[in-house]
């Protein structure tokens, strides 16, 4: 195998991995073997994404939603947009600019990188495709997503009337407003049909996610109440967020028109958010293409506004980009819309009222001037490393069997030498099948022979008495009836594969002897049955060498010094008792030098076919340490890609638990119960059948005997624990008790639910924080966290209870900033007054002289 197809077959196999440990991870998050279960929200929920941009967050959403709500099927999302999706996928140049990748908890992410220019390709001068109009929107169950017919004259980049444009096109177009409220018509009957999910159906939650420098923001206004007004026909309430999402991190092909539209859509947010802002518009529109009057009295248009960027407050870069906030507003919403048990209020003891209450965050938030204050959050997530476990588990569990497959029986080079035949009795049995089995010398006795007389015989050697009397006849008769048939059977069975056919045959019944050892006892090292084959030849090869001597020796003997009888008189008779003797003392030595010429043939066909059976062996053993390395590297690059103190000794713990589950396993249904034919029955021919097809019935293997095991199913703070201190020795003062435990699992999930925007110059005056954990009601820790610094904390903290022991969460929520203390604002302002300045128009025409001066 080639290095690069060597490569590609290792990255096959990585994915076939990492689809496996995804699978193991999904499973714990949906089954109740673990004993966690799911949050049900209360309301029924809308997600409505606005802008190409944020087609990826629709996934993502989804499946977190999908995976931590008990009635998560029953909430739909909306994204509207000026591309179809299907015309995304059929077209490679903007297929590029929207791709997906999934973190450690099966997520998707968007790569921000990726996205440098999206605007530029998302937005080619507004130029839809002509068969567009008829595809307005595409939906399934849950997901609908609805395409505006939006376009111009101008290609390539950004046209400098962009929003207004756009803002223009939507206006003018009756078909576009028709489409959009029978699409919205259709979803709310949908949301109607999911009625049996929820607790209540007088109220339903709105939350709107877009991203700042999304041109398609500019109908934010519209397309909010627009939403509102058609849901209000079924519900008594309508409750609407907005969660904008902005990039901080340092773009290199469109930072400019990027930064300078984003900072036209906050300076729109800010006036919307107004308490003096009101709204009138002819937005609904009936089958006969009659418009209604959508009215927004002077108030926000929306509840709260979240403002979520690709860094958080520190200033660093969040791994995963701006779409990792997915999580942030799926637990918002989460939050908001919780449904609560009646047995499980979350209150704790000690602080009161701690549950979320949106009226008090939004009044908290609120400035001295009365101005509307703006939110922020940061998410954390501590839980069981799901995939890496699986992963080593798997790793561990083939190591083991490899360890097995490599065990050498305690076998003598004898027993060695006859598993391939090669022991003596059975050369000899192979070696006497070659000869033929009728008396040769007798059988030479009646060759013709020439007239010669005894008298001239006797001062001859054999070697020319033999010439005198037969001349070739003899040689020829030797040759052609017996060395050729030799020859012939030698050659056969060099081409029969005798010795791998053989192997085979002698390893069903013995199975514990595969392609390890065949590897090993046909390598040429000491010990091995090649070497003792070699030998074998090296002793044939002297034994043959003085064979030859001894004919050699016994040619040049004068007839008259042979001891055969003479008679007196009788001429004939000598020479008759002559050629009994000649054959007898050349012929025979010459049958014994044929047959031990024949057997080092043979034993160097064996040879030959030892070689062949090496490199056949070592390359199946080569392809199962190939595997080998692959898990072991695939085990280690997830738990690398895990948080460094979640995945610490992942490997040396899980290797124990498999260990001993192994010898569980054992002790209750034998040793060899994994290679029972319902398991992994035998893994040399898999092996032989290539690492993909072993890899699968290994997985199913692990699957099914160990990952299912109850060591692999407790509790994350108690499992967190041992995996802390399995390196640990008795009586090592680094020992890790459980309340060092609390306190750093307390300290990591602050550190990491930094909030996910930065804000410039920022007075601890205007902030204010609550903090909320996801988590276990019998769980210790979070009786811990619960109560820790209850007497120095500034902030309102509130407690989630939830059935589950896989993980604990928080969120951190931070209010009471204004849009001009964020950095990506003031960034942001050197761009939009250039842009300005350089004749592009960023806001509707009607709009812009509303808006208040930049501060």
């Amino acid at each position: 195998m080639t290095a690069g197809m060597e490569f590609s077959s290792n990255n096959a196999l990585k994915r076939n991995l990492e689809k496996y440990a995804a699978q193991y991870a999904a499973e714990q998050e949906r089954q109740g073997s673990l004993g966690d279960g799911r949050s049900s929200i209360h309301y029924p929920a809308l997600f409505l994404f606005v802008g190409d941009q944020v087609a990826p967050a629709v996934s993502a959403v989804q499946e977190i939603n999908r995976l931590k709500w008990d009635n998560g099927e029953g909430v739909v999302y909306v994204q509207i947009g000026t591309e179809d999706q299907d015309d995304v996928r059929a077209h490679s140049d903007l297929d590029s600019s929207v791709r997906m990748k999934h973190d450690n908890d099966n997520r998707g992410q968007f790569d921000h990188s990726e996205n440098r220019d999206n605007r530029q390709r998302s937005y080619p001068g507004w130029h839809r495709p002509a068969d567009a109009v008829n595809r307005s929107s595409s939906d399934d169950s849950q997901v609908t997503r609805h395409v505006l017919p939006i376009s111009g004259a101008h290609t390539g980049r950004p046209s400098k009337t962009l929003r207004k444009d756009v803002h223009r096109s939507f206006h003018d177009s009756d078909q576009a407003l028709f489409g959009l409220n029978r699409t919205l018509r259709r979803v709310s009957n949908r949301i109607a049909e999911y009625g049996r999910l929820y607790s209540s159906f007088d109220r339903i939650y709105v939350t709107v996610v877009t991203r700042a420098d999304d041109p398609l923001n500019v109908l934010l206004p519209e397309l909010t109440k627009l939403t509102e007004t058609i849901l209000a026909q079924s519900f008594k309430s309508v409750q609407t967020d907005l969660h904008v999402l902005v990039s901080e991190m340092e773009q290199v092909d469109s930072f400019g028109y990027a930064s300078a539209a984003g900072l036209a859509f906050l300076r729109e947010l800010d006036y919307m958010q107004g308490l003096d802002y009101t709204f009138s518009g002819n937005l609904l529109v009936t089958e006969d293409g009659i418009s209604i009057p959508v009215v927004h009295p002077a108030s926000p248009l929306f509840d709260l506004v979240y403002i979520l960027s690709d860094k958080n407050e520190r200033g660093t870069g969040v791994p995963g980009g701006w779409i990792e906030n997915a999580e942030i507003i799926c637990r918002i919403c989460l939050l908001k819309n919780r449904k609560q048990d009646a047995d499980n209020s979350g209150s704790v003891s000690s602080t009161g009222a701690n549950t979320y209450n949106n009226t008090s965050f939004k009044n908290n938030i609120r400035t001295t001037s009365d101005q509307h204050g703006y939110a922020s959050a940061g998410f954390a997530e501590i839980r069981r490393p799901n995939k890496p476990i699986a992963l080593a588990v798997l790793y561990h569990l083939y190591r083991y069997l490899l360890e097995r497959m490599r065990q050498e029986p305690e076998w003598s080079i004898k027993d060695k030498l006859a598993f391939f035949g090669l022991d003596g009795a059975s050369v000899e049995r192979k070696v006497e099948g070659i000869l033929p089995d009728e008396d040769l010398v007798s059988g030479m006795s009646g060759i013709m022979t020439h007239n010669v007389s005894f008298s001239d015989l006797k001062p001859l050697s054999l070697r020319e008495a033999e010439r005198a009397l037969f001349g070739h006849g003899a040689e020829a008769y030797f040759r052609d009836n017996v060395v050729r048939l030799a020859e012939e059977r030698v050659r056969q069975r060099s081409t029969e594969g005798s010795l791998r056919r053989q192997a085979e045959q002698a390893r069903t019944e013995h199975p514990e002897v595969g392609y390890f050892q065949w590897a090993a006892w046909s390598d040429s090292g000491f010990g091995s049955v090649r070497e003792a084959l070699l030998g074998l030849i090296r002793d044939k090869s002297v034994q043959l060498e003085s064979a030859r001597a001894l004919l050699e020796q016994r040619q040049q003997e004068r007839v008259e010094d042979q001891s055969f009888k003479r008679a007196l008189f009788r001429d004939k008779q000598n020479v008759r008792n002559l050629i009994d003797c000649l054959l007898e003392r050349v012929y025979v030595p010459k049958i014994e030098l044929l047959r031990l010429e024949n057997e080092l043939q043979l034993l160097r066909v064996y040879d030959t076919e030892m070689e062949q059976l090496h490199t056949f062996s070592r390359s199946v053993t080569e392809t199962l340490a190939t595997l080998e390395r692959v898990l072991r590297e695939t085990a280690v690059e997830s738990i690398a890609a895990a948080d460094e103190y979640i995945g610490q000794n992942v490997m040396e713990y899980y290797g124990k638990v498999t260990e001993a589950l192994i010898a569980d396993l054992e002790a209750k249904r034998g040793r060899d119960v994994w290679f029972e034919d319902r398991h992994m029955g035998d893994m040399n021919r898999l092996a032989t059948e290539g690492n993909e097809r072993l890899l699968q019935r290994l997985m199913e293997v692990c699957h099914t005997m160990l990952l299912a095991a109850e060591p692999l199913r407790v509790p994350f703070e108690e499992e967190l624990l041992l995996r802390a201190n399995v390196t640990i020795t008795y009586g090592d003062k680094n020992v890790l008790t459980r309340d060092d435990l609390f306190r750093r699992l307390y300290r990591t999930l602050e550190d990491q639910a930094v909030v996910r925007v930065r804000v410039f110059d920022y007075t601890q005056e205007h902030r204010y924080e609550e903090k909320y954990f996801f988590g276990d009601h019998d769980s210790a820790f979070m009786d811990y966290a619960a109560h820790a610094e209850e007497t120095s904390r500034i902030y309102k903290l509130g407690v989630v209870y939830e059935e589950r022991s896989s993980g604990v969460e928080k969120l951190n929520l931070m209010g009471g900033f204004h849009l001009e203390d964020l950095m990506v604002y003031r960034n942001g302002r050197v761009y939009y007054d250039s842009y300005t300045e350089n004749g592009y128009e960023l806001h509707p025409s009607d709009l812009a002289e509303k808006l208040s001066p930049l501060r």
